[in-house]
């Protein structure tokens, strides 16, 4: 079986967000006694000074019986911002007319 296969084999289901240098990828996967859980993966794409790209990753993983307190926390902790700072965002980076480079992942390895 190939070394992907193996790693993608108990995904079930994959949501992917691409914002600028980094993209979150929302996978639920099954456990081997076939209950479901979530992975959040942030992967960020740096560059090295010749140039070439690298992945800098993080993973969370979320089951269910911590669901409902996430969703709690996430949504008082982000209502907090927007209530304290409004929905626009105060960063010259990205400022709206910003010009990012965009990238395409080829591969598995490149994420």
């Amino acid at each position: 079986m190939s070394d992907y296969k193996e790693r993608h084999e108990n995904e079930i289901f994959t949501k992917v967000l691409k914002a600028g240098r980094r993209t979150y990828f929302f996978d639920v996967r099954e456990t081997k006694a076939g209950d479901y859980y979530l992975t959040i993966t942030e992967s960020k794409k740096n560059f090295g000074d010749n140039g070439e790209a690298t992945f800098e990753k993080h993973k969370i993983y979320l089951y269910k019986e911590d669901f409902k307190s996430f969703q709690e926390m996430f949504n008082e902790s982000t209502d907090f911002i927007i209530n304290e700072k409004g929905e626009d965002v105060i960063s010259e980076r990205h400022d709206k007319d910003f010009k990012s480079r965009s990238y395409t992942i080829d591969s598995d390895d490149e994420v």
